[in-house]
């Protein structure tokens, strides 16, 4: 048996880099029904938040909250997880430059120390537990499609 998750994911930030800076991230699950779950987390103070760093806290709240949701099931089935993200750097960091920089020692193209490695690490760490479960995959869409993602990232900025 085939358990599917579709996960739709945003982060953003007000203030950019700055020390006043504010960011959240958020995931929405895509139920059979059409409707969705999101989860919402804000993003620590320190370092200071950036665009970047939301949205692969963003990726990492996803892979949380599958991880989480697969416990739950009463059977042990096959997952294929689809998580999709407005962003071209968190969706190419997960699919192919996170395996590089690991073999190149967490440096980048630049010979410069990869940015965000603490994130980066953290999210390679749970997708491999969640690849032990099955398959996932990593699709970038255009802002337009992520409105529902966008939504809970922004409600979570507005009420901090």
């Amino acid at each position: 048996m085939v358990y599917a998750m579709e996960i739709y994911t945003d982060g953003g930030c007000r203030g950019n880099g700055s020390p006043w800076a504010i960011g959240a991230a958020a995931a929405a699950f895509k139920t059979k029904w059409g409707k969705y779950h999101g989860w919402t987390r804000i993003l620590p103070s320190y370092p200071p938040p950036t665009n970047q760093r939301a949205e692969i806290v963003a990726i990492i709240l996803a892979l949380e909250q599958a991880l989480e949701k697969y416990q739950e099931l009463d059977t042990n089935p096959y997952l294929d997880v689809t998580i999709y993200s407005d962003s071209k750097y968190a969706v190419n960091c997960m699919k192919s430059w996170i395996y590089k920089w690991t073999n190149n020692g967490w440096i980048n193209a630049a010979g410069n120390p990869v940015a965000n490695r603490d994130l980066l690490e953290e999210a390679s760490d749970l997708d491999d537990r969640l690849r032990n479960e099955g398959d996932v995959e990593y699709i970038w869409i255009p802002r337009e499609e992520n409105e529902v993602a966008d939504r809970f990232c922004n409600e979570a900025l507005d009420r901090e």
